[in-house]
């Protein structure tokens, strides 16, 4: 087996796309070469430092997926849940495999039905599909803090904070109008600072649940105006205007730079960063980002956090907010204020090594081999 066939229709860009871009460099490392079919109008795959030899297919129709892969045995992937109809019993022949970056409790598992193996990335999405009857395989497929060393020498300035869902009426009206009105607004540099900084680094999503954490934390941070939030990010309408509702107590505290193509110079500029809530999160490629840049990170102690931060080391949890009213980030914030110097999580050399792209390599090792077992069995 030289090739896989990998699906990720994604139109805008976020943890997926870096995923998908780790992985076919992973399997290229393997002697896999990567065929992608994206969505026509996904104007990000370019920047992404994929292998020379890797495929990319522009799919004019997601139910014409079928047209674009060979009638033999292949091994096909898709980031999320394949489309019911490649997993009919005519593509039987096909290895159908998935990976799974959400985790499926709270969300319906069914949509990972009659797939032959799903690849979890995290220890908690794989309980979830565990707990579902899935056919999850044995090992998380942790990420990678794919960073280029390149990033440094950028400089960062504001921009828009809204990312357009064109499919939505309200977001193809707005989304002509609100960059016109962008290109009228300054955008300064970021400049830091002096107080306390806590830091977002992220697409303001709903499975961050940032109004949610913030409908508790904001009246904390309140009683504590010395302390600063900077946001680089950027959602839809709707998660924008959650937010926005929810730092209401705190606004002369916060300030927004929009979404950022090179994060390496933010983590370097932030004291902490503050991840969104744990139960509908995967992952959290940025934690891993963050610790990598010697940035520590503030999260609620739940699994995924709990596997890509070691409290006290590279970073430190906190009770959920929504069980204390953020009674527990509250004594956490007066320590933050006087712990000098802060925590060093770059000199947590074994539990970075987890998640470098070596480690990856290996990982992914073990799945080209089991996929190549599987295909010779067709």
């Amino acid at each position: 087996m030289h090739d896989i066939w990998q699906i990720n229709l994604q139109r805008h860009f976020g943890g997926g796309e870096v995923y998908t871009a780790f992985f076919c460099r992973a399997l290229a490392a393997l002697g896999v070469r990567s065929h992608v079919l994206i969505h026509p109008q996904a104007d990000f795959w370019s920047r992404l430092n994929l292998p020379h030899e890797t495929e990319l297919i522009r799919v004019d129709a997601a139910e014409r997926l079928a047209d674009y892969l060979p009638d033999r045995p292949i091994w096909l992937l898709s980031h999320g849940p394949l489309p019911r109809a490649l997993l009919t019993p005519r593509h039987a022949h096909w290895l159908r495999t998935a990976i799974a970056h959400m985790p499926v409790q709270g969300r319906n598992p069914h949509a990972f039905a009659d797939h032959d193996i799903i690849y979890p990335v995290s220890e908690w999405v794989r309980s979830g599909l565990l707990a579902a009857g899935l056919p999850a395989w044995s090992a998380a497929l942790y990420g990678v803090a794919d960073l280029d060393p390149r990033d440094d020498r950028h400089t960062i300035h504001r921009h828009s904070r809204y990312d357009w869902d064109r499919r939505k009426g309200r977001d193809r009206m707005l989304g002509w109008l609100e960059p016109l009105a962008e290109a009228l607004r300054p955008h300064p540099e970021f400049q830091r600072l002096p107080q306390l900084t806590l830091g977002i680094v992220s697409r303001l999503t709903p499975i961050k649940q940032f109004p949610h954490l913030f409908a508790e934390l904001a009246p904390v941070l309140a009683r504590h105006p010395q302390v600063r939030l900077e946001i680089f990010g950027s959602g839809g309408y709707a998660s924008v205007r959650d937010l926005d509702r929810a730092l209401r107590p705190i606004r002369a505290q916060v300030r927004f730079w929009g979404q950022q193509r090179h994060v390496a110079p933010l983590y370097r500029q932030l004291d902490y960063l503050l991840a969104g809530l744990p139960e509908k999160e995967a992952l959290g490629l940025n934690i891993i980002e963050a610790q990598t840049c010697g940035l520590p990170v503030l999260a609620v102690g739940h699994p995924p956090f709990t596997e890509t931060v070691v409290d006290g080391l590279t970073g430190h949890f906190y009770r959920d907010p929504r069980q204390d009213r953020g009674a527990d980030f509250e004594r956490l914030l007066r320590q933050l204020q006087t712990e000098r110097p802060a925590l060093q999580p770059a000199a947590a050399e074994a539990h970075l090594q987890r998640f470098s792209f070596p480690a990856f390599v290996a990982r992914i090792e073990s799945v080209v081999e089991a996929a190549r077992s599987a295909l010779q069995q067709r």
